[in-house]
């Protein structure tokens, strides 16, 4: 199960999140595909996140700059895909300077609640998921029925279905419960507090510009629907053929 878009276009050019993905997009090329295991190491414990580090006073620019690195190609390309999905969205509720300082604090946040157990921790954190979770708090709290197209694949069957975002939303953030009390902290992997950090505060974050729009008022007269009609996909609820294999 596999978000791939909405359907809750933005009457807005959404700069400031077409200009994080390409921030985001060209520090991992800088760096990542011609460097050795060893660099990338040395390289993550230098800009990286690292708890012990930061709470003895040292590194501090590692909070901000932890947001724009990534492990791998998959977790860039994860992390980016969400970004464009939620966050337009968003950005045009903010406003372009609202939105990028809303993004900023809920990394921080995000941070704060992976370093919060294991604040000596040695480990570098690094990603822009904690800032992204946050995007998906706040687009739950104002948009809980938007559509969003899934990509389920089974095997050789494929199918994209529309579901609404607090299911999607929902369950990702179950995962992250689940996945964070059951997973050691004193390892590398994921950072799944720093996911449920994020999430928490995006939505807490958000709650101004819920309250001027109605609070449970603006629900009511949305159901829980963007104010405004679906985009509609030709392809949304329709089975992708199957390619047979000799």
């Amino acid at each position: 199960m596999f978000p791939i878009r909405d359907h809750n276009p933005s009457g807005r050019t959404p700069y400031v999140t077409i200009a994080l993905m390409a921030v985001n997009i060209l520090v991992f090329l800088a760096y990542y595909p011609a460097a050795s295991e060893w660099d990338l190491q040395r390289f993550y414990m230098t800009w990286g996140l690292v708890p012990g580090r930061v709470l003895s006073g040292d590194g501090m620019a590692t909070l901000v700059t932890h947001m724009f690195l990534h492990g791998g190609w998959m977790h860039l390309g994860g992390n980016m895909l969400f970004l464009w999905i939620y966050g337009d969205n968003l950005e045009e509720e903010m406003g372009p300077v609202g939105f990028l300082l809303f993004y900023l604090a809920s990394g921080l946040a995000a941070a704060a609640l992976q370093i919060a157990p294991d604040p000596g921790s040695g480990v570098p954190m690094v990603g822009a998921s904690g800032a992204i979770a946050g995007v998906m708090g706040g687009y739950l709290l104002l948009f809980p029925r938007a559509k969003v197209d899934v990509l389920f694949i089974i095997v050789v069957f494929i199918r994209i279905i529309a579901l609404p975002a607090w299911v999607i939303l929902g369950v990702w953030l179950a995962i992250q419960l689940f996945s964070g009390f059951s997973t050691p902290m004193d390892g590398g992997g994921v950072a799944y507090w720093a996911h449920v950090g994020g999430f928490i505060a995006g939505i807490v974050l958000t709650l101004p510009v819920w309250l001027r729009r109605g609070g449970p008022g603006f629900w009511q007269q949305t159901a829980g629907h963007p104010p405004h009609p679906d985009a509609s996909y030709p392809i949304s609820k329709s089975s992708i053929p199957r390619v047979p294999r000799r």
